[in-house]
């Protein structure tokens, strides 16, 4: 492990948080934790950023918790527990575009770590196994709203409460990831895919995450009508816009 376990490198408005405990899983420790947090606080401020693609170094994306948390649990000690929620929720509550490229095992909150992201990739090696019913500890977290989210009631059911373990073909079967790609073109096909928002103005980017977060939580049209307009209304006065809608305009007269 490097001095920190995180590591935050920028590829033009690309941010690639990875996770950098090799060794033990990169499980969601108190100094992982600590470290998520303050990478994702370093993205949000470097005005350039519009996406966080998060990874994890050497076999597995994130095992999850550590094993001491979940037995001091069960002394009655559950502060430990809330701490590694920090980890995914951290995640979660960015206003960046997020981008999980899952490079192995996934599980428990490490799992969360991936659900909390806009849009999953996953290397070939990725697993996904929600652990909770083998170790009889009920999900925690936020996970069951997390995975129907992603996956649906049924597909949720069966991997939480029927313990399903996912294989990367299996999980782009369900809906869970986006695309499979092998593990050498893991980290490259996220950052390609956050390229795409390279010149998009980043108060425009962090209002489609949001209207788009919206959309997927609330259930009625009428609601994100009113949000997308407002929206709408604002991005209109953007240079960008007026400068796009003026480039269109001098292309099409000069056909």
């Amino acid at each position: 492990m490097t001095s920190r376990p995180t590591t935050l490198s920028i590829h033009g408005a690309t941010a690639l948080l990875t996770l950098d405990d090799p060794d033990r899983r990169n499980i969601l420790t108190s100094e992982m934790v600590c470290s998520i947090d303050e990478d994702v606080t370093r993205a949000e401020a470097t005005p350039e950023v519009n996406t966080l693609v998060v990874t994890g170094r050497g076999r597995a994306f994130c095992a999850g918790a550590e094993l001491a948390t979940l037995e001091q649990s069960a002394a009655g000690d559950f502060d430990d527990v809330r701490e590694v929620y920090e980890g995914f929720l951290r995640i979660l509550r960015t206003p960046l575009a997020t981008i999980a490229a899952v490079n192995g095992p996934a599980v428990g909150a490490g799992l969360n770590l991936a659900l909390a992201c806009d849009v999953r990739i996953a290397s070939t090696a990725a697993r996904f196994d929600t652990r909770f019913a083998h170790l009889r500890i009920h999900p925690g977290g936020g996970h069951t709203w997390l995975m129907e989210r992603a996956v649906g009631h049924q597909q949720a059911t069966l991997a939480v409460l029927f313990g399903e373990r996912w294989d990367a073909e299996r999980a782009y079967d369900v809906g869970l990831v986006a695309r499979v790609v092998e593990p050498e073109s893991l980290v490259d096909e996220a950052l390609a895919l956050g390229a795409r928002l390279d010149d998009m103005e980043g108060d425009l980017v962090r209002r489609y995450v949001s209207t788009l977060r919206q959309a997927q939580q609330t259930p009625d049209h009428e609601t994100i009508f009113d949000v997308e307009t407002t929206a709408q209304a604002w991005s209109t006065t953007r240079p960008a816009f007026v400068q796009n809608v003026r480039a269109l305009r001098e292309s099409i007269s000069g056909r």
